[in-house]
């Protein structure tokens, strides 16, 4: 059985479709990462699965159970870290976590979480003055201690300095190790890249792209060469030079239409070499999971949107 299974999932707000259709299951002991850009539904199908929202049709199932209709027994099973708030300005840390953990009945002892999470120096600190790096760690703390089978986590690692962020990718790694099925929304895809076993991208509140970091970094990557240079490279010389277009896909990220054969390769390489260009890196037959996900979710520019109006106009396109 599915830990979380979302079958054609739509959720309404009035005449706005939020999301239109979302289907994917996420088996026990997996990281789920969700990602979309801002209003792609993920909120909202998170928020449905939570059993904070009601869906306009289709299914959702947490551990088998309906959110809704089973809340009472689907709560004390998951655990839920909210991005901002949702404590009180004046509780200390370690007080928090005490109460908290007294709604459950065999939760994690709250000294152990402080401990695991870096949290013991701050213990009685209240909420207001904690750091946002600290917010977001005993954040994460209360949404561990009843010991959640499923774990939903927002933005984990928002506000959180390098040290925080190895903690956290530890302590997610563990309770997989532990598990435990995680749901993981950032706009970190990086953090996405390296702590998720299967990732699902949605924008416009549908499923584009569903799959392994690995399988999703190395779709449509057969016949380009990327490679991370000086922005403003003159790319109608580098064609010209390596026999493939060159496009400038984001400041300083080029996109070469050449299958990466170690000739190609060889040919690029050289030709920078040749200009005195400083490569970040190339990635040949393999994109990085940011790359996938811009080229799945990119947003037209304000002036190829006017291009294509005038087009419309015209009856071209």
């Amino acid at each position: 059985m599915a830990a979380l299974s979302v079958d054609d999932l739509v959720v309404r707000y009035g005449p706005r479709v939020a999301v239109d259709g979302i289907s994917f299951a996420v088996e026990p002991g997996t990281v789920l990462a969700l990602l979309g850009p801002n209003g792609a539904g993920k909120t909202t199908t998170v928020e449905t699965l939570e059993g904070y929202r009601r869906p306009s049709s289709g299914t959702v199932r947490v551990l088998g159970l309906d959110p809704v209709a089973d809340r009472a027994a689907v709560v004390p099973r998951i655990g839920v870290m909210l991005q901002q708030g949702g404590v009180y300005p004046t509780m200390p840390a370690g007080a928090v976590l005490r109460l908290f953990a007294s709604y459950y009945p065999h939760p994690v002892a709250p000294d152990d979480l402080l401990d695991r999470l870096d949290l013991q120096a701050v213990a009685r600190t209240p909420w207001r003055r904690l750091s946002g790096g600290e917010q977001q760690r005993l954040s994460l703390a209360l949404a561990l201690v009843g010991r959640p089978e499923v774990a939903f986590l927002d933005e984990p690692s928002a506000g959180m300095d390098p040290a925080a962020r190895r903690v956290l990718g530890a302590v997610i790694r563990g309770l997989r190790s532990d598990g435990v099925t995680i749901l993981l929304t950032t706009h970190d895809i990086e953090e996405a890249e390296k702590l998720a076993d299967a990732v699902v991208i949605v924008d416009g509140g549908r499923v584009v792209a569903a799959g392994t970091p690995d399988d999703l970094m190395r779709s449509g990557g057969g016949d380009e060469i990327r490679f991370g240079g000086p922005p403003g490279l003159d790319a109608a010389a580098l064609a010209a030079a390596v026999g493939g277009a060159v496009a400038e896909d984001r400041p300083g990220e080029y996109v070469v239409s050449l299958a990466a054969t170690p000739s190609n390769l060889a040919r690029l390489t050289a030709r920078l070499a040749e200009q005195d260009v400083a490569v970040a890196d190339i990635r040949a037959g393999r994109q990085r999971l940011e790359d996938v996900f811009l080229r799945l979710t990119a947003r037209p520019s304000a002036a190829e949107g006017e291009r294509s109006s005038r087009r419309r106009r015209r009856g071209v396109g």
